[in-house]
């Protein structure tokens, strides 16, 4: 694994230790992670 390998696993540790509900997706393009983005679902309150 290079530099931009550990880049990579630490932003995507970052997000998922963050993360109480939601998802996070990754983009690749020529094999290499090129963006990730978060979505987060907030909960207020208790459901039923």
């Amino acid at each position: 694994m290079d530099t931009q390998d550990d880049l990579v696993f630490e932003k995507l540790s970052d997000l998922l230790e963050n993360l109480q509900y939601g998802s996070v997706t990754i983009f690749v393009q020529d094999g290499k992670v090129v963006q990730m983005e978060k979505n987060e679902k907030v909960r207020v309150g208790k459901t039923k």
